[in-house]
């Protein structure tokens, strides 16, 4: 059956608030028929207070998309930015305005977030190392895009999906899978180095994958005498059944290479690496493919809550009343108080104009490379 439909909520759904829960319609319904619509301002958290725990806010700009054209004003934190309690983005407006719009709201912002906070992780974690997202074979491809631009701002270098790359206006990396190796055979692994090196463009780095029917320091001898010059790196992708030590592993192939004068080959790990490995690896291995760790991110628990009704403060139990503000100071510590307030010294205030009046504001910068210099920036300021 070639017209089977994919299980995709379109962007038309989203953009009109059928993507939402069931209970929003039956409070839109609700209002509606007691003349209800009150203006409210309502404030998108994930812990009242700062505790210590920063994440990394991505997804602003989907959030942008979501709101614009609505009669709202609308402040948020700019991507890339490190958050710790209080408020991420802020609206004010008829309640009606956006009611629909919360679940899909909360999700751009939560799984994006979550994303980008595991790829600073790692990024942190071999600081000096090239760290590629590998990871959208673990989600559905819908979403493969948030996926590569929440890494990228996290701060990893490239990412593999190629359709992602469209989305996004970036090229996506890679070289080989196990695949191509086993397509040739056992015993014919030279035949595959040498049909992918002469069959890809000169662009493409010749990073030949070493562990697919053999001993990883023979096969990586044997892509060494195959590929001659022309070889810039071996992978080693070694299922953890069969790992052992894997340190000692790539200990061993990085002598191998230097014995016949290959220090010039750099040596890439991938399979089921997070920050641990990393940080445990990243003096003997140049590069780092991270998968799962960063696609299978948990999200962030964002929840939208409306915190004054007509400007008097107001909340459910467990929440904070009143409209907030958000401030990083010189040393990098995370403030909350009560807009209008004084702000702490020799702060910023972290909350900007994103909307005003259904449109979104020209000076709002919610592109991907000044968010990468922000999380960076934000970063070390913090010492995440």
């Amino acid at each position: 059956m070639t017209d089977l439909p994919f299980d995709i909520v379109s962007p038309e759904a989203i953009r009109e608030g059928r993507a939402t829960d069931a209970y929003f319609e039956r409070t839109e319904s609700t209002l509606r028929a007691a003349d209800k619509n009150p203006h409210v301002a309502a404030e998108v958290t994930a812990d009242q207070f700062p505790d210590g725990e920063f994440e990394l806010l991505a997804g602003i700009k989907d959030a942008a998309a979501l709101l614009s054209g609505h009669d709202l004003d609308v402040d948020a934190i700019p991507p890339g930015r490190l958050f710790d309690g209080g408020p991420v983005l802020r609206i004010e407006g008829p309640y009606l305005e956006f009611a629909r719009l919360e679940t899909s709201l909360l999700g751009l912002l939560s799984h994006a977030s979550g994303i980008a906070t595991a790829a600073l992780e790692a990024r942190r974690a071999a600081p000096d190392s090239s760290v590629l997202s590998f990871g959208a074979r673990h989600v559905h491809p819908s979403i493969a895009a948030v996926v590569e631009r929440s890494a990228l701002l996290g701060g990893v270098d490239g990412f593999s999906h190629v359709a992602a790359g469209d989305v996004i206006g970036r090229e996506a990396s890679g070289t080989m899978p196990h695949a191509l190796i086993i397509c040739f055979g056992n015993g014919h692994q030279e035949d595959a180095w040498q049909a992918f090196d002469e069959s890809v463009p000169e662009d493409v780095p010749r990073i030949a994958l070493c562990d697919t029917f053999s001993d990883e320091k023979d096969e990586v001898i044997r892509a060494a005498e195959a590929l001659g010059d022309r070889l810039d790196g071996v992978r080693i992708d070694t299922t953890g059944s069969r790992r052992g030590d894997f340190r000692h592993i790539i200990r061993e192939v990085r002598w191998e290479l230097d014995a016949r004068g290959r220090e010039d080959v750099d040596i890439f790990l991938s399979g089921g690496l997070g920050p641990q490995q990393l940080r445990e690896l990243r003096d003997i291995a140049d590069g780092f493919g991270v998968g799962s760790y960063i696609s299978n991110a948990e999200p962030v628990d964002f929840a939208l809550d409306i915190v004054a009704i007509d400007n008097e403060p107001v909340s459910k139990r467990g929440k904070l009343s009143g409209i907030k503000a958000a401030y990083r100071t010189a040393d990098g510590e995370h403030h909350i108080g009560l807009r209008g307030t004084e702000a702490p010294p020799d702060s910023e205030a972290l909350l900007e104009p994103l909307i005003r009046n259904g449109s979104v504001i020209d000076s709002f910068d919610y592109s991907l490379e000044t968010a990468i210099e922000r999380a960076a920036r934000d970063a070390s300021l913090v010492d995440f």
